[in-house]
């Protein structure tokens, strides 16, 4: 079985705004099933499209397991099968020896940046970047199948 453990974070976008960053890759991502234990994703990129099917978290963990897919696949799924959807750029800052996966969102979840990061195990210590702020790992609003139905913009006021 394939688990996923990660820690998700917010960002200082002013800190976040002075860094020297690789170039983002934008995400196109949809949900054709989310609920409390299961999620079924469609992303696409410009270079490729990946089915993924995620379990119930425990802890920080879940099983997850990840497809990649022809792109015109992708695209037809995003556009016909999912119930909901979001945009985001990503971004990979290598710090301290592991990458951070950043993502500036936008449309309806404009002004949100999240960073997370994938541990090998729960109680695996790690040094954090100084852009790095308040965790969010468990709060459920933060997870991309929620934003894709509760945005960022309907949270009224709610900013780092």
């Amino acid at each position: 079985m394939a688990i996923e453990i990660e820690r998700k974070f917010l960002v200082n976008h002013a800190k976040w705004n002075m860094l020297v960053k690789p170039a983002g890759k934008l995400f196109k991502q949809g949900y054709i099933l989310s609920d409390d234990k299961r999620t079924v994703r469609i992303r696409v990129t410009d270079e490729a499209a990946y089915l993924t099917l995620k379990g119930s978290t425990t802890g920080i963990s879940r099983s997850e397991y990840e497809y990649t897919i022809p792109i015109a696949d992708g695209n037809e799924i995003l556009n016909g099968l999912t119930v909901s959807s979001i945009e985001k750029i990503r971004y990979e800052i290598e710090f301290a020896g592991n990458t951070w996966e950043v993502d500036i969102f936008s449309g309806d979840n404009d002004g949100l940046i999240v960073a997370e990061i994938e541990l090998e195990h729960e109680e695996q210590a790690f040094e954090k970047p100084d852009w790095v702020a308040a965790e969010v790992t468990d709060d459920y609003r933060y997870t991309n199948a929620s934003l894709s139905v509760n945005p960022y913009k309907d949270w009224g006021g709610v900013s780092i």
